[in-house]
Protein backbone atom coordinates (compact mmCIF):
# COMPACT_ATOMS: atom_id res chain seq x y z
CA UNK A 1 0.00 0.00 0.00
CA UNK A 2 1.37 3.42 -0.92
CA UNK A 3 1.32 6.42 1.36
CA UNK A 4 -1.25 8.17 -0.80
CA UNK A 5 -3.45 5.06 -0.83
CA UNK A 6 -3.31 4.86 2.98
CA UNK A 7 -4.43 8.47 3.36
CA UNK A 8 -7.07 8.04 0.65
CA UNK A 9 -8.49 4.96 2.40
CA UNK A 10 -8.91 6.90 5.66
CA UNK A 11 -10.38 9.86 3.76
CA UNK A 12 -12.85 7.52 2.11
CA UNK A 13 -14.00 6.45 5.58
CA UNK A 14 -14.56 10.09 6.54
CA UNK A 15 -11.69 10.42 8.99
CA UNK A 16 -8.07 11.39 9.39
CA UNK A 17 -5.45 8.66 9.06
CA UNK A 18 -4.10 7.27 12.33
CA UNK A 19 -0.30 7.16 12.57
CA UNK A 20 1.03 5.52 15.75
CA UNK A 21 4.66 6.13 16.76
CA UNK A 22 6.73 3.47 18.53
CA UNK A 23 10.40 3.63 19.55
CA UNK A 24 12.33 0.71 18.06
CA UNK A 25 13.55 -1.58 20.81
CA UNK A 26 11.28 -0.20 23.55
CA UNK A 27 10.39 -1.58 26.04
CA UNK A 28 12.54 -4.39 24.62
CA UNK A 29 13.11 -5.89 21.20
CA UNK A 30 10.35 -8.44 21.77
CA UNK A 31 8.13 -5.88 23.49
CA UNK A 32 8.42 -3.55 20.52
CA UNK A 33 7.32 -6.25 18.09
CA UNK A 34 4.39 -7.14 20.33
CA UNK A 35 3.40 -3.46 20.43
CA UNK A 36 3.60 -3.29 16.64
CA UNK A 37 1.28 -6.27 16.32
CA UNK A 38 -1.15 -4.62 18.72
CA UNK A 39 -1.30 -1.25 16.93
CA UNK A 40 -1.16 -2.38 13.30
CA UNK A 41 -4.86 -3.32 13.01
CA UNK A 42 -5.82 0.25 13.96
CA UNK A 43 -2.99 2.04 12.15
CA UNK A 44 -3.10 3.47 8.65
CA UNK A 45 0.62 4.20 8.63
CA UNK A 46 3.28 3.42 11.24
CA UNK A 47 6.12 5.64 12.45
CA UNK A 48 9.16 3.86 13.89
CA UNK A 49 11.59 5.93 15.94
CA UNK A 50 15.30 5.19 15.71
CA UNK A 51 16.67 5.54 19.27
CA UNK A 52 19.17 8.37 19.49
CA UNK A 53 21.20 9.72 22.39
CA UNK A 54 20.41 13.40 21.77
CA UNK A 55 16.81 13.57 20.49
CA UNK A 56 16.33 17.34 20.43
CA UNK A 57 12.73 17.23 19.20
CA UNK A 58 11.49 14.63 21.68
CA UNK A 59 9.98 15.24 25.07
CA UNK A 60 10.86 13.32 28.26
CA UNK A 61 8.64 10.29 27.56
CA UNK A 62 10.20 9.45 24.19
CA UNK A 63 13.66 10.44 25.46
CA UNK A 64 13.32 7.83 28.21
CA UNK A 65 12.20 5.23 25.69
CA UNK A 66 15.25 5.95 23.54
CA UNK A 67 17.56 5.68 26.55
CA UNK A 68 16.04 2.32 27.55
CA UNK A 69 16.33 0.96 24.01
CA UNK A 70 19.96 2.09 23.73
CA UNK A 71 20.87 0.62 27.13
CA UNK A 72 19.41 -2.69 25.99
CA UNK A 73 21.68 -2.69 22.97
CA UNK A 74 19.47 -1.28 20.23
CA UNK A 75 21.50 0.14 17.35
CA UNK A 76 20.99 1.28 13.77
CA UNK A 77 21.64 -2.31 12.67
CA UNK A 78 19.10 -3.51 15.20
CA UNK A 79 16.50 -1.03 13.94
CA UNK A 80 17.20 -2.16 10.39
CA UNK A 81 16.45 -5.74 11.37
CA UNK A 82 13.27 -4.68 13.19
CA UNK A 83 12.04 -2.78 10.13
CA UNK A 84 12.47 -5.97 8.09
CA UNK A 85 10.40 -7.89 10.64
CA UNK A 86 7.68 -5.25 10.73
CA UNK A 87 7.56 -5.15 6.94
CA UNK A 88 6.93 -8.90 6.95
CA UNK A 89 3.82 -8.24 9.08
CA UNK A 90 2.17 -5.56 6.96
CA UNK A 91 1.95 -3.76 3.64
CA UNK A 92 1.08 -0.46 5.35
CA UNK A 93 3.49 2.48 4.93
CA UNK A 94 6.39 2.47 7.41
CA UNK A 95 8.16 5.74 8.15
CA UNK A 96 11.48 5.80 10.01
CA UNK A 97 11.89 8.83 12.27
CA UNK A 98 15.60 9.53 12.53
CA UNK A 99 17.88 12.39 13.33
CA UNK A 100 20.63 13.34 10.90
CA UNK A 101 23.68 12.10 12.82
CA UNK A 102 22.97 8.36 12.46
CA UNK A 103 22.57 8.88 8.70
CA UNK A 104 25.90 10.66 8.45
CA UNK A 105 27.63 8.12 10.69
CA UNK A 106 26.58 5.24 8.43
CA UNK A 107 26.97 7.19 5.22
CA UNK A 108 23.80 8.49 3.58
CA UNK A 109 23.80 6.21 0.55
CA UNK A 110 24.37 3.08 2.65
CA UNK A 111 21.81 4.13 5.26
CA UNK A 112 19.12 5.00 2.73
CA UNK A 113 19.71 1.93 0.58
CA UNK A 114 19.60 -0.55 3.46
CA UNK A 115 16.44 0.90 5.00
CA UNK A 116 14.74 1.05 1.62
CA UNK A 117 15.65 -2.59 1.03
CA UNK A 118 14.42 -3.46 4.53
CA UNK A 119 10.99 -2.14 3.62
CA UNK A 120 10.87 1.43 4.90
CA UNK A 121 8.55 3.64 2.90
CA UNK A 122 10.14 6.89 3.91
CA UNK A 123 11.99 9.02 6.43
CA UNK A 124 10.83 11.67 8.90
CA UNK A 125 13.76 14.04 9.46
CA UNK A 126 13.03 16.41 12.38
CA UNK A 127 16.42 18.13 12.54
CA UNK A 128 17.14 18.59 8.83
CA UNK A 129 15.94 21.81 7.20
CA UNK A 130 15.76 20.31 3.69
CA UNK A 131 17.10 23.39 1.92
CA UNK A 132 20.32 23.08 3.93
CA UNK A 133 21.25 19.81 2.19
CA UNK A 134 19.17 19.36 -0.98
CA UNK A 135 21.63 16.79 -2.33
CA UNK A 136 21.06 14.48 0.64
CA UNK A 137 17.30 14.83 0.27
CA UNK A 138 17.51 14.05 -3.46
CA UNK A 139 19.67 11.01 -2.72
CA UNK A 140 17.07 9.56 -0.36
CA UNK A 141 14.34 10.14 -2.92
CA UNK A 142 16.36 8.66 -5.79
CA UNK A 143 16.99 5.53 -3.71
CA UNK A 144 13.24 5.19 -3.23
CA UNK A 145 12.48 6.72 0.17
CA UNK A 146 9.80 9.35 0.64
CA UNK A 147 10.85 12.37 2.69
CA UNK A 148 8.86 14.09 5.44
CA UNK A 149 9.79 17.36 7.12
CA UNK A 150 8.31 19.34 10.00
CA UNK A 151 6.55 22.69 10.02
CA UNK A 152 5.55 24.56 13.18
CA UNK A 153 2.90 27.21 13.95
CA UNK A 154 5.69 29.80 13.75
CA UNK A 155 6.58 28.82 10.16
CA UNK A 156 6.30 31.71 7.73
CA UNK A 157 4.60 31.44 4.35
CA UNK A 158 8.02 31.44 2.71
CA UNK A 159 9.22 28.65 4.99
CA UNK A 160 6.15 26.55 4.21
CA UNK A 161 6.70 27.01 0.48
CA UNK A 162 10.34 25.94 0.82
CA UNK A 163 9.69 22.85 2.93
CA UNK A 164 6.80 21.47 0.87
CA UNK A 165 8.99 21.57 -2.24
CA UNK A 166 11.20 18.90 -0.69
CA UNK A 167 8.46 16.72 0.85
CA UNK A 168 7.24 13.66 -1.03
CA UNK A 169 5.40 11.48 1.51
CA UNK A 170 3.36 13.87 3.61
CA UNK A 171 3.97 17.06 5.57
CA UNK A 172 4.30 16.86 9.35
CA UNK A 173 2.59 19.77 11.08
CA UNK A 174 3.82 20.25 14.64
CA UNK A 175 0.94 21.39 16.85
CA UNK A 176 3.18 23.41 19.18
CA UNK A 177 6.67 24.86 19.20
CA UNK A 178 8.86 22.73 21.45
CA UNK A 179 9.10 18.99 21.97
CA UNK A 180 6.80 16.00 21.79
CA UNK A 181 4.52 15.17 24.70
CA UNK A 182 0.97 14.59 25.87
CA UNK A 183 -1.30 17.62 26.20
CA UNK A 184 -4.85 18.13 27.42
CA UNK A 185 -5.66 20.46 24.55
CA UNK A 186 -3.99 21.52 21.32
CA UNK A 187 -3.54 25.20 20.46
CA UNK A 188 -6.11 26.83 18.18
CA UNK A 189 -3.23 27.63 15.81
CA UNK A 190 -3.30 24.01 14.60
CA UNK A 191 -6.25 24.69 12.31
CA UNK A 192 -4.55 27.74 10.84
CA UNK A 193 -1.25 25.91 10.31
CA UNK A 194 -2.91 22.99 8.53
CA UNK A 195 -4.84 25.38 6.30
CA UNK A 196 -1.70 27.34 5.41
CA UNK A 197 0.21 24.18 4.51
CA UNK A 198 -2.64 22.72 2.46
CA UNK A 199 -2.80 25.95 0.48
CA UNK A 200 0.78 25.28 -0.67
CA UNK A 201 0.75 21.54 -1.44
CA UNK A 202 -1.45 18.67 -2.53
CA UNK A 203 0.39 16.29 -0.21
CA UNK A 204 -1.41 15.01 2.89
CA UNK A 205 -0.76 16.91 6.12
CA UNK A 206 -0.44 15.06 9.44
CA UNK A 207 -0.56 16.72 12.87
CA UNK A 208 1.66 15.50 15.70
CA UNK A 209 2.98 16.55 19.13
CA UNK A 210 0.37 16.42 21.84
CA UNK A 211 -2.32 14.03 20.61
CA UNK A 212 -3.14 11.76 23.55
CA UNK A 213 -6.93 11.46 23.80
CA UNK A 214 -10.16 11.46 21.85
CA UNK A 215 -10.50 15.21 22.45
CA UNK A 216 -7.04 16.15 21.18
CA UNK A 217 -7.45 13.76 18.24
CA UNK A 218 -10.66 15.56 17.30
CA UNK A 219 -8.77 18.87 17.30
CA UNK A 220 -5.98 17.41 15.16
CA UNK A 221 -8.42 15.76 12.75
CA UNK A 222 -8.66 18.97 10.74
CA UNK A 223 -5.58 17.44 9.06
CA UNK A 224 -5.34 14.39 6.82
CA UNK A 225 -3.54 12.38 9.49
CA UNK A 226 -2.83 12.35 13.22
CA UNK A 227 0.38 11.09 14.84
CA UNK A 228 0.20 9.56 18.34
CA UNK A 229 3.51 8.96 20.09
CA UNK A 230 4.11 9.89 23.73
CA UNK A 231 0.73 8.60 24.88
CA UNK A 232 1.53 5.17 23.43
CA UNK A 233 5.01 5.10 24.95
CA UNK A 234 3.61 6.05 28.35
CA UNK A 235 1.00 3.28 28.05
CA UNK A 236 3.82 0.83 27.31
CA UNK A 237 5.70 2.08 30.40
CA UNK A 238 2.62 1.41 32.51
CA UNK A 239 1.90 -1.96 30.93
CA UNK A 240 -1.47 -0.73 29.66
CA UNK A 241 -3.09 -2.03 26.45
CA UNK A 242 -2.32 0.08 23.41
CA UNK A 243 -5.31 -1.05 21.39
CA UNK A 244 -7.87 0.48 23.77
CA UNK A 245 -6.04 3.84 23.79
CA UNK A 246 -5.79 3.86 19.99
CA UNK A 247 -9.42 2.85 19.62
CA UNK A 248 -10.43 5.83 21.79
CA UNK A 249 -8.20 8.19 19.81
CA UNK A 250 -9.47 6.81 16.51
CA UNK A 251 -13.03 7.62 17.57
CA UNK A 252 -11.95 11.27 17.74
CA UNK A 253 -11.07 11.20 14.06
CA UNK A 254 -14.74 10.90 13.06
CA UNK A 255 -16.11 12.99 11.49
CA UNK A 256 -13.18 14.76 9.93
CA UNK A 257 -13.97 18.45 9.67
CA UNK A 258 -12.30 19.90 6.54
CA UNK A 259 -10.09 22.95 6.65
Amino acid sequence: MTTQEAFAKARGEGRAALIPYLTAGFPSREGFLEAVKEVLPLADLLEIGLPYSDPLGDGPVIQRASEVALRKGMSVQGVLELVKEVRALTDKPLFLMTYLNPILAWGPERFFSLFQQAGATGLILPDLPPDEDPALVRLAQEIGLETVFLLAPTSTERRIETVVRYATGFVYAVSVTGVTGERERLPEEVRDLVGRIKAKTSLPVAVGFGVSSRATAAQAAVADGVVVGSALIRALERGEPLSSLLAEIREGLYPKEPV
